[in-house]
């Protein structure tokens, strides 16, 4: 056997390429929701939300099913454990939304504007989140399966300690992003427009980044590992 021939016998197969799974949301028909908000432990099913002002109401534990939540102000709005299934959330904004410890489970998340949301120790499973901007966003802790990011920003993001299997980044900016203690696997961030890591680069075992994203995280991965980076004297 040729030499070329034996370095082809040994060659491995190139991985496939890091994919999730997106949801398969198709809502029925819909029944317009007509009460001042969503309550502790409440049960919604097949409702549309639209425009409704949900501001500082309690839905914790509530279980949404079918539904669509359109145009909604969802200010120190708390639904922490509420779980969401075949849901779309279109076009929501506010500030300090509580969705600890929630499920969210064949989501659509689209042009959301929301600061200061908080997601620890949620669990995310099928779930896109198209568009739109979101600051702050604390997923510390959290469980994100199959989750897709497309064409959105996220500023300072904290997925500190959560863990991430097949999660895409696509055209969408991380800023100050934190991976502190993070644990990921199929991670693709090659197509984010811009790969911003404030804390934990390290962490990126189980990720896979572009060549040029590599080159400009070369600082801080030499950062970590102690290598100084200096120019040559003369």
């Amino acid at each position: 056997m040729a030499m070329g021939d034996r370095a082809q016998g040994r060659a491995r197969p190139r991985k496939a390429a890091p994919t999730a799974r997106l949801p398969e949301v198709r809502l029925p028909p819909l029944r317009p929701y007509e009460g001042p908000g969503p309550e502790p432990d409440g049960d919604y099913d097949g409702l549309d939300f639209t425009e409704a002002d949900l501001s500082g109401r309690s839905g914790r534990g509530g279980r949404f099913m079918d539904c669509l939540i359109r145009r909604c102000a969802l200010d120190e709005t708390r639904l922490s454990r509420a779980r969401f299934m075949d849901c779309v959330l279109d076009g929501v904004r506010g500030v300090g939304t509580d969705l600890a410890e929630a499920t969210l489970r064949d989501v659509e998340v689209r042009d959301a504007r929301l600061g200061g949301t908080q997601l620890h120790g949620a669990v995310l499973d099928r779930v896109l989140v198209s568009g739109g901007k979101i600051d702050y966003l604390n997923l510390r802790e959290a469980r994100l399966k199959d989750v897709t990011f497309e064409g959105c920003v996220l500023s300072e993001a904290d997925f500190g300690g959560a863990v991430l299997e097949r999660v895409v980044f696509r055209d969408c900016a991380l800023r100050r992003v934190d991976f502190t203690a993070a644990r990921m696997t199929d991670v693709d961030l090659r197509a984010a427009a811009e790969l911003d890591i404030a804390r934990g680069v390290e962490r990126l075992s189980g990720a896979v980044v572009s060549p040029a994203q590599l080159l400009d995280l070369a600082a801080a991965f030499a950062a970590h590992i102690g290598v100084r980076v200096e120019a040559p004297f003369g």
